[in-house]
């Protein structure tokens, strides 16, 4: 089964010497699920300052700067896994550096059969 795991944290929570090493860490930890043939993909997000939300109301597209939704932590990036269960997503997460000052939320992956494949 397939699990979006969601890392959450205040981005000012990091040193730049301290996101460096996550980075490190984050990078060795999907090379470890690449060779069991877990890893479908993981990236960091640039900060919520550079984000660009939308919303489509009664028809009228609206554009702000920024997340939609304020709040202390922020999405900052993610991992696309394949674990055969829950148990295993929560043991996986629970190796993401970013977990140590946040958040990791687990999301199960609906997979529709008319979306295109690799």
């Amino acid at each position: 089964m397939k699990y979006m795991l969601l890392i959450y944290s205040d981005e000012t929570a990091w040193s730049e010497s301290e996101r460096e090493h996550c980075y490190a860490e984050s990078i060795q930890l999907t090379q470890e699920l690449q060779a069991k043939g877990q890893y479908l993909g993981a990236s960091p997000l640039h900060p919520v300052s550079t984000a660009t939300s939308v919303r489509v109301r009664d028809g009228k597209r609206m554009i702000t700067d920024g997340p939609f939704a304020e709040t202390r932590e922020q999405l900052g990036g993610y991992f696309l896994i394949d674990a055969k269960d829950l148990d295993e997503a929560i043991a996986i997460a629970g190796r993401i550096p970013g977990d140590r000052v946040g958040t990791v939320e687990i999301r199960p992956v609906l997979e529709l059969s008319a979306l295109p494949s690799d």
